[in-house]
Formats: structure tokens, C-alpha cells, sequence
């Protein structure tokens, strides 16, 4: 059967597809323990920060030296492989672009082709051993499954000394714990480290930090705090300390990549004339306001909308476009990273970008992909209709110039009856589907004669939808 690559396509196409191996086009990945022969020699390890102990950057070492793999070209499937040298079952995803920091040394491998099966990364194609044109800012990594393989001897397996880091930061409110309306905008800045969550020490705290802290729990900006009443009150309580000297330039997604030190278990004068960190975010735009508060002023847009995300299946997700000569267009993902994602979702109101998405992940924009005459493709406009094989896996249908609407969709099995059967009323189904520009809801769906004639009337009137429930 031909196999489909789902992801080029357009965002705004609907997806009839059977979930069938042959139809998602990826190879299942091995999960035998067998001997990786060809691995002799190597030893591997996960590197970067921050991360869980089943994802990092790949290191290898070779002829005793250790050193990375080039993102170019590199795919799931070479995560697979990677991940059982690593000695995990399989991947659950890979990342470029340094995402846990800049390796060092050699860089091992490029443009490193694995067809997913293969025992060891020796017998995937690349360039060649130490032959790359790549920087570290090109380093790979891989998120494996947290399932080890059975009987797996790990003796090639290096375990990076895990260093202390900040992986989760919260904003514990000083008064009223539990009881504050969510989300929580301003409080005492809490890291957690090994031992549990510890405060952090305000010497030396600058706004360029209040800023990231706020990027981090997904707030657009910061705003000044009464540091009186908050230092009042610290002189009643007593606090943990586990952190000092953080110093931010502003730009970071997550405090971990700002310079900053960690108080030592024998350290017996935390914090000395100083107290815990406090900041207050602004919230931005999707986040309401309950009824039993004063509803705060948001700031107005200044003039015209000129950066939106399309293609995404949730708030803070999708295809970025820009607004230029008043015709929307894309950005290029070259040099793409975390600091230009998160200067787009703070213009938008969210906080710190999570990830920065290359390859078209959000489908690519495209003038229409399928048209009436693309009989056979696999993909059609509306308004049109065709015929397929029993073969064909995947069903497109283009709705890029589709106006927000209610629409009833519509698809029938042997529609000229080639085909002999006993009831031909169960071979069409109907669908009420309601567009909004982002999004399509599919509801109320039946096939043949079950409704009846007055309920089947009531369908053909379809009323929409209001606030995302049916009327």
C-alpha cells in the first residue's frame, strides 16, 4: 500500500483515516534485548539540563572521547534506535536545536538515516564518524519511553552525575494558601529541589529574573510589589532557603539557564539580611477573572493584530503569521529556537514558549491543495465528490477557503450500488460539523434511516452551536 505523510498537509483539511499501522507509515520499533554487537566500543549517556532521566541530549563516546549528534536529518526512528542503546524499549520523541543545552567536544555523527530497526547506530547511514558541519547549537536529543528493556546489561550505559537544577517553579500566595482564586498571579517564588520546595533568597534579585519567573508559569510580564509588606511579614515566619545569586539577562525560558548558585547542606547562615523572592505577574488575556472579584483592567491592543497562530489544536499553539503590507504570511524556521518562540507568545499574551516548532509541525499555508479534478489523490474540495478503492487508507477533505459556517457532512460507501447488499440504507452518514476558522466540531452522527423523517427535517436545519454547546 502506498504510505501517506499525513503531516505535510494542509492544517485545515478533515482526516477520515483508519488507525492502522500501514496508514501512520512508521515502523514498530524492536524491543529485543539482544547483544548490540555492533555497539562495541561505544558508550552512551544522557546529557543536558533540564531534563527527566529517560530524555537528554545524546553523548557518545568513541576512542575514548566523548562527543554529540548533528540534528540535521535526524528522525523518530533514529530515536529509536538511540533510545535501546540506551537501553529503554523505544522513543516517544526527539529534539534539536540544543533544546538541553550545547554539547562539547566532537560532534560524532550527521545527517545520521535509521530505518528504526536496526540493533546499533553503527548500522545507520551518515557521513561518517567525526565528518559533520554542524555547531553544538545543532545537538540532538531523545525523549525515550520510561520502560527498560528486559534483561538489558547497561555496562555501555553512562549515567551524567545529576547536578542540582531547577526543573519546576510556583508562586505560593503569603496570606489565604488554598483559597485564592486561581490562577495564582503573586506570591513567594518557591523552587523545588531534591529535598523539597525551598524559597528563594531576594539579595541581588532584579526585575530581568521577576520576568523569567513569570515566562515560566505562562504569564506575559511582571509588575512591581509592596516589598514592605511582604518583608513585615517574612519577619514572623520562619523560611528554607535553597537558592542565591540568581541572575538573569531577561530573555531565558526557564530559570535553570540563568546564572544562579545553590545554598550547601553545611551552610549554617542562609540569606543573611535578606528574604524570600516575591513577584507578581501580569495575566494575560485568556485567563477570566471569577465574578467575586473586581474584574481588572486588561490593557487594549494597540492598533491592528499583526502576529497570530494558526493550525493549532489549543490555545497557544500553531502556525505563526505575520501581518505585513496587510497579507498574512509565515516565518521561516531557520534559526528557529525558544527565545524568538517566546517572544512571539508573550506579544500574544502567554508566557515563555515551551518549544519552538520547526518543519511545518502546524501544516504548511497553501493559494488550495486538492481541487475537483484531483480524482485519485486521496484529497478533494468541497462541493466535489469522488470515487475510491478499497485500498485507499486516507481521506483529505480541503476546506482552506471554507468560511466559518454550520455544514453537514456527508460520506457514503458503494454510492452507485456496484456492489450487491441486502440494505443499502446503512451506507451513508451524515454529520452535523460546525468551523470557526480554527477548529471543526463533529456531532450528531448517524448513518441510513435512524432518525426519523421530523428528526431528520430538524437535522437538514441545522442551528449551530453557541459558546461550543449545541442548540
Amino acid at each position: 500500500m502506498r504510505l501517506v505523510s499525513v503531516w505535510q498537509w494542509s492544517p485545515w483539511g478533515l482526516l477520515l483515516c483508519q488507525l492502522c499501522s500501514w496508514c501512520l507509515g512508521s515502523p514498530a520499533p524492536s524491543t529485543a534485548p539482544d547483544k548490540k554487537t555492533g555497539s562495541q566500543g561505544l558508550r552512551f549517556r544522557l546529557a543536558g539540563f533540564p531534563r527527566k532521566p529517560y530524555e537528554g541530549r545524546v553523548e557518545i563516546q568513541r576512542a575514548g572521547e566523548w562527543g554529540t549528534i548533528c540534528d540535521d536529518d535526524f528522525t523518530l526512528q533514529a530515536a529509536h534506535v538511540l533510545c535501546r542503546e540506551l537501553g529503554f524499549t523505544e522513543a516517544t520523541g526527539w529534539t534539536h536545536s540544543a533544546k538541553y543545552g550545547p554539547g562539547t567536544g566532537r560532534i560524532w555523527l550527521d545527517n545520521l538515516s535509521c530505518r528504526g530497526t536496526e540493533q546499533s547506530v553503527t548500522e545507520c547511514a551518515s557521513r561518517g564518524w567525526g565528518n559533520s558541519d554542524c555547531t553544538h547549537d545543532e545537538d540532538a536529543g531523545v525523549i525515550c519511553k520510561d520502560q527498560r528493556l528486559p534483561g538489558f546489561s547497561d555496562s555501555n550505559v553512562i549515567e551524567v552525575e545529576h547536578h542540582l537544577q531547577v526543573e519546576e517553579v510556583r508562586l505560593r500566595p503569603a496570606v489565604g494558601w488554598g483559597r485564592r482564586p486561581l490562577p495564582v498571579t503573586e506570591g513567594l517564588v518557591e523552587v523545588r529541589l531534591p529535598e523539597g520546595w525551598s524559597k528563594v533568597c531576594d539579595k541581588g534579585w532584579s526585575a530581568h529574573n521577576s520576568h523569567v519567573i513569570c515566562g515560566m508559569l505562562g504569564f506575559p510580564g511582571e509588575k512591581r510589589v509592596n516589598t514592605a509588606f511582604y518583608r513585615l511579614l517574612a519577619q514572623r515566619q520562619q523560611h528554607s532557603f535553597g537558592l542565591h545569586g540568581v541572575a538573569c539577562v531577561g530573555t531565558e525560558p526557564h530559570l535553570s539557564l540563568c546564572a544562579l548558585e545553590f545554598y550547601r547542606a553545611n551552610d549554617t547562615a542562609r540569606c543573611p539580611g535578606g528574604g524570600p523572592v516575591v513577584v507578581s505577574c501580569v495575566a494575560g488575556p485568556l485567563y477570566s477573572v471569577s465574578g467575586g472579584q473586581k474584574k481588572q483592567q486588561q490593557p487594549k491592543p494597540q492598533g491592528e493584530v499583526r502576529v497570530r497562530l494558526k493550525g493549532g489544536a489549543h490555545p497557544g499553539e500553531g502556525r505563526v503569521e505575520v501581518l505585513k503590507a496587510g497579507t498574512w504570511g509565515t516565518v521561516c524556521d531557520r534559526k528557529w529556537d525558544v527565545q524568538a518562540a517566546s517572544v512571539v507568545c508573550r506579544e500574544l499574551g502567554f508566557g515563555s514558549a515551551r518549544e519552538a516548532l520547526t518543519g511545518a509541525r502546524m501544516g504548511q499555508d497553501v493559494p488550495k491543495r486538492y481541487e475537483c479534478a484531483n480524482f485519485g489523490e486521496q484529497g478533494i474540495t468541497v462541493g466535489c465528490w469522488d470515487l475510491y478503492r478499497h485500498d485507499i487508507d486516507c481521506q483529505w477533505i480541503d476546506i482552506t477557503d471554507v468560511k466559518p459556517g454550520n455544514y453537514i457532512l456527508q460520506v457514503i460507501i458503494n454510492p452507485n450500488f456496484e456492489v450487491a447488499e441486502s440494505d443499502f440504507t446503512n451506507n451513508a452518514m451524515k454529520c452535523n460539523c460546525k468551523y470557526d476558522g480554527h477548529r471543526i466540531w463533529v456531532h450528531n452522527c448517524h448513518i441510513g434511516d435512524a432518525f426519523s423523517e421530523e428528526a431528520n427535517r430538524r437535522f437538514e436545519r441545522y442551528p449551530g452551536q453557541t459558546s461550543n454547546q449545541i442548540v
